[in-house]
Parts: structure tokens; C-alpha cells; sequence
């Protein structure tokens, strides 16, 4: 597999991201590594773990605002790039991307770090890589907060939104991430907020995985990912360990996905599900704060 890695350059001095990088390396499938990154914040012994999970184009560098707030009340916080963003690996072509792959390469990291009683925050594809890490490991997951995010299975329209952002996604010559973020957010971002976000992609030529993301989210039967996903809902269908909404009240793409978790799902009856205000689809850059708060809470009480 041809890999593209960003120089380590283009991370320097990034606005509120003082964080030490850690790498480990993953099967690539094909005979050879890919290098993933991921932050390592908190005590190493800490009793609870918070899995920090990332979507599309963004990378760990959403959850900065997140991470001192749970690290500070005692917790560890691991927080990976996927293969294709941030300062983890990325394949150069664009078929080398699936959805199975990305769940495996996950699961290579909370294997390797020997993780146990995580705390899941998820959006995006956080949450359609996260939760099928948890239905393939709930004894290793102690609770879910799920923000923005869904698990499809191909049987039910995706929205109009979604549709308008992958055709946008395939179309552009240029794709734009930090300006896509932007787009996202309900706040207007600093201009070197917006860099940090293209800092992972100094050409065109990195952002194959951006690229390929919204075409492997599944909105039919047929599609590959559709079964297993169907598979990992038979098994959260189960999970009656703690498990919390915290959507956004500004987010086309997902809203109304949350009704859906909470009534399928066992451990999210009698949560005190929240709708976060002033949040876009990247509600960690809007409300971070927030989120982090909803989350410790969660902790506490279970």
C-alpha cells in the first residue's frame, strides 16, 4: 500500500493543541504498516478511560478544547487520528479506504493499548467506526456518549443534507477542509483555527480519504458495510450500560438521529439525554466545554 505521511512541520505552533504524539503501527492488510497517531493525555493508571473519536475531515485536534476538562477531574483520554487525517498515515489511493479497514485499524489501537472501561465520545464517524467498536467489545466499553453521529445500515434515507454534502464531496477539484469545518460549525472560526484543520493536507494529493469517507457511509442493503452494520445493532440492541445523547440543536446532517439511539438502545432509557445549544456538526469546535461536561457527568453518576 502507498502511503503519503505529513511532514511534522506542518503541525508546529498549532492555536490551543500543546500536546505530546504518540504512534503506534497497524496492519495495513496488504503486507505492510501504517503508522497511527494518537494523543496520550491523563494518568496512564487512571480508573477511567475516555476513547475520543473523530469524524470527517476532521482529526484529534476537534476535542483540544475537550481534553484538559476530562484530564484535569483524574481521567485518561486517548484520542487517535484515523488513517487518512491528522498526523496518522495516509493511503494514497483512494480505494484503499473501506469501512471495514478503519474499524480494524481502531481496533489494532484499543488492542495494542490494552484498553478497558472506556468512556466512547463519538461524532461522526466516530460514531459509525465507535459504535461497531462496541458492539465488537462491550465488555471493554463502560458507557457511550454519542453526539452527532448514527450507525446506518443502509435501509432507511440518509437525508437530504447528507446526499447534498457527499455529491459536493465528489464534485469539488479543490476540497476545502478547513473551510468545510467552518461550514460545520456554528461559530465563525479564527483564521488560524481553519489552518489547523489543513495542516494534515499540504496538497490534494493527502486528502484521499477525505475524499472517500462520505461515499463509504452506507444508504443501501447492498452496500459492504451494511450487514455488518445490521450485526453490531443486534448486539447495542442489548447494551443496557450507560449510554448518552448529546446532539447539537444546529446539525442538518444528523438531527433527528438521536431519537433513533435512544429509543433502540437500552442503556440510553432514563439518561438525561441533552440537546447542546449553539452547536453545529462540529459541536467539540463550537461547544467543547459543554461537551465535556456532559460527558464528565456521565462518569460521575455510573
Amino acid at each position: 500500500m502507498e502511503v503519503l505521511r505529513t511532514p511534522d512541520e506542518c503541525f508546529e505552533n498549532l492555536p490551543g493543541f500543546d500536546f505530546e504524539p504518540h504512534y503506534l503501527q497497524v496492519d495495513d492488510t496488504e503486507g505492510g504498516e501504517l503508522r497511527v497517531h494518537y494523543l496520550d493525555e491523563g494518568p496512564r493508571d487512571a480508573a477511567e478511560t475516555v476513547l475520543m473519536l473523530h469524524g470527517e475531515p476532521s482529526w484529534c485536534y476537534l476535542y483540544r478544547k475537550m481534553i484538559p476538562l476530562v484530564t484535569r477531574a483524574g481521567h485518561r483520554v486517548i484520542a487517535p487520528d484515523l488513517p487518512g487525517f491528522g498526523r496518522s498515515d495516509k493511503p494514497a489511493h483512494r480505494e484503499d479506504y473501506t469501512y471495514q479497514r478503519h474499524v480494524d485499524w481502531m481496533q489494532s489501537v484499543l488492542d495494542q493499548l490494552e484498553l478497558n472501561n472506556i468512556t466512547l465520545v463519538c461524532q461522526d464517524w466516530g460514531g459509525l467506526i465507535g459504535l461497531r467498536l462496541v458492539a465488537a467489545n462491550p465488555e471493554r466499553f463502560a458507557r457511550v456518549v454519542a453526539g452527532n453521529t448514527m450507525l446506518p445500515n443502509g435501509e432507511h434515507h440518509p437525508g437530504d443534507a447528507f446526499l447534498k454534502w457527499r455529491q459536493f464531496s465528489q464534485d469539488t477539484p479543490n476540497f476545502p477542509v478547513g473551510k468545510i469545518v467552518q461550514s460545520g460549525a456554528a461559530t465563525e472560526l479564527p483564521a488560524e483555527v481553519i489552518a489547523a484543520y489543513d495542516a494534515p493536507f499540504p496538497d490534494e494529493s493527502y486528502k484521499e480519504g477525505a475524499r472517500q469517507f462520505p461515499v463509504l457511509v452506507p444508504i443501501t442493503p447492498d452496500d459492504p458495510a451494511a450487514a455488518p452494520n445490521k450485526r453490531a445493532w443486534e448486539t447495542l440492541m442489548q447494551w443496557d450500560k450507560p449510554f448518552l445523547t448529546a446532539f447539537s440543536d444546529q446539525d442538518p446532517i444528523t438531527a433527528g438521529g438521536e431519537q433513533v439511539l435512544r429509543k433502540l438502545i437500552p442503556g440510553a432509557a432514563d439518561q438525561p439525554h441533552t440537546t447542546i445549544e449553539n452547536g453545529g456538526h462540529f459541536l467539540q469546535e463550537d461547544q467543547g466545554e459543554a461537551l465535556a461536561d456532559v460527558t464528565l457527568n456521565l462518569i460521575q453518576r455510573s
